[in-house]
């Protein structure tokens, strides 16, 4: 059996399907188990995964059809069984690619929009359930191979190497005291279609850091992030001079994983880095609602707090669904919807935390 596993959503969307990376290992014990990841954020965190045999990384939207199909002819000469998406591939391009891949079982999701091409594309479904995690969605995949989940627990798996961590206690070591509580933030978001516009506005993370600084003055906070941050990171710590405020120069998603098990709290919209934070069991994690929050994506078996936005008043799935559009709304309504959760609500639910 040699099986694909599709997994070219966001890089959060994979590191929610390591829990049916390893279903499926469980089931198929001798099965070659390869992934193809659009992000490289998404290889780096597959790294090292005992349960598969190859990750295959293209970043097609970066490419472009012309230098991509090459990249997929390759695929389809492995002549895989089965190929499967996992959820939330919602954009029919991603059945496309799994069509032309050629496998003779083709599995995902029934999503809306498509639904007489999509028999066309895949030959195997289930539709999507909006009430349970991604991690549940994926596993139901199983049905259609004739499977069913084998393991006790379903955890996300990071497969972190020595010097990772032992990276990780250097930085920390850095920070004396070691007792010191240490409050890990990502201030950004996804970059694709308008998913910026679920961030919490950047004037509000500032106010909200200044002000921990003074009503926690030993409280050490770590600014989380990447390349798209980096401005945003420099602007807050030339306002915080001199405060414990730092920005750990993680180089890919491993160190920040490594680095997270020394968080005593995090704080986010919800993110890959969201994610990240609940695979590495951060005790007191804090979410601000943002329009893409719903039973699928919210942090997966840990108790999480939700700082809710009430001008989003439930209505989550009114504003975005797994259908390959943007978050609904123009670009003032979804700012505004951000901007109404305050600095004040925050500053408290963060208080009540490292109270915790």
């Amino acid at each position: 059996m040699r099986i694909l596993v599709n997994s070219l959503a966001g890089i959060g969307d994979t590191l929610i399907a390591t829990p049916f990376l390893h279903e499926l290992r469980a089931n198929f014990p001798d099965a070659t188990i390869d992934v193809f990841a659009l992000w490289p954020g998404s290889r780096d965190l597959l790294e090292g995964n005992p349960h598969l045999n190859a990750v295959f990384q293209k970043n097609m939207i970066k490419e472009g059809a012309r230098k991509s199909f090459p990249f997929l002819r390759e695929l389809r000469a492995r002549r895989y069984d089965a190929c499967i998406n996992v959820h939330t591939l919602g954009r029919i391009h991603y059945r496309v690619v799994a069509r032309f891949i050629g496998a003779p079982i083709r599995i995902s999701h029934q999503y809306a929009g498509h639904p007489w091409l999509d028999r066309l594309l895949i030959n195997r479904s289930i539709p999507e359930d909006y009430t349970v995690h991604s991690v549940e969605n994926n596993n139901r995949l199983l049905a259609l191979l004739g499977k069913k989940p084998l393991l006790p627990r379903h955890d996300f798996e990071v497969f972190l190497k020595p010097e990772e961590q032992q990276w990780a206690e250097q930085f920390i070591a850095q920070l004396q005291p070691g007792s010191r509580q240490r409050l890990a933030l990502h201030i950004g978001s996804g970059g694709t279609k308008n998913l910026k516009l679920k961030r919490w506005p950047f004037e509000h993370w500032l106010q909200l850091i200044q002000r921990l600084t003074q009503s926690h003055p030993d409280l050490a906070i770590l600014l989380f992030g990447g390349p798209e941050e980096q401005r945003e990171h420099e602007q807050i710590l030339a306002a915080t001079r001199g405060k414990l405020v730092f920005a750990p120069p993680t180089k890919n998603l491993r160190q920040a994983a490594a680095l997270l098990q020394h968080a005593h709290s995090f704080l986010s919209v919800d993110t890959a880095l969201m994610h990240l934070a609940a695979a590495m069991k951060v005790p007191r994690q804090l979410v601000i609602e943002a329009p893409t929050l719903n039973a699928t994506n919210v942090p997966w078996q840990t108790d999480y707090r939700l700082i809710a936005n009430r001008a989003i008043g439930g209505r989550n799935l009114d504003y975005y669904r797994y259908d390959g559009g943007p978050i609904k709304g123009t670009d003032e309504e979804l700012k505004r919807l951000m901007a109404s959760v305050s600095v004040d609500e925050v500053h408290a639910a963060v208080a009540e935390a490292l109270r915790g």
